[in-house]
């Protein structure tokens, strides 16, 4: 985890480059400072050195407890960091009854607002649907 630390840690210094690029910039082009753009990317900073610390903390506490990590060691290989990804249905029409409603819902907030509540509604039922799948019926457990 410590590269990704590090990887967070390095775009986040050139977002501090390119910010104080841009802030100079457009003081010298208007002869005020393009607030948005560069509150933007200085929060983009802060943000990513977030993720980078903790990533960071969490990799040096990993490593005190559990060793590097074989993404960390040089004779690491792939299968020793593959694990259980979880499980997925594969044969299930839900998700895209999910994605209709979703599409029937954003199609509602142009057309009006009595088919945004009419696809709230739609969403909720199939996301029941969906999470409740294997409860009952044929599949389940």
């Amino acid at each position: 985890m410590k590269m990704q630390a590090y990887l967070f840690m390095g775009v986040s210094t050139f977002f501090g480059l390119v910010a104080a690029m841009y802030a100079y910039w457009s003081w010298v082009a208007h002869g005020t400072i393009e607030w948005t753009g560069t509150v933007a990317l200085v929060v983009s900073i802060f943000f990513g050195w977030m993720i980078g610390f903790w990533l960071w903390q969490s990799a040096r506490r990993s490593e005190r407890y559990h060793g590097l990590a074989p993404e960390e060691r040089l004779d690491g290989d792939i299968p020793e960091n593959s694990g259980e990804y979880g499980f997925f249905s594969p044969h299930s029409w839900w998700p895209l009854f999910v994605a209709m409603a979703v599409a029937f819902m954003a199609v509602g907030v142009t057309i009006g607002w009595w088919m945004v509540f009419i696809g709230a509604l739609a969403v909720i039922l199939t996301v029941i649907g969906w999470v409740f799948e294997y409860y009952r019926g044929e599949f389940s457990h």
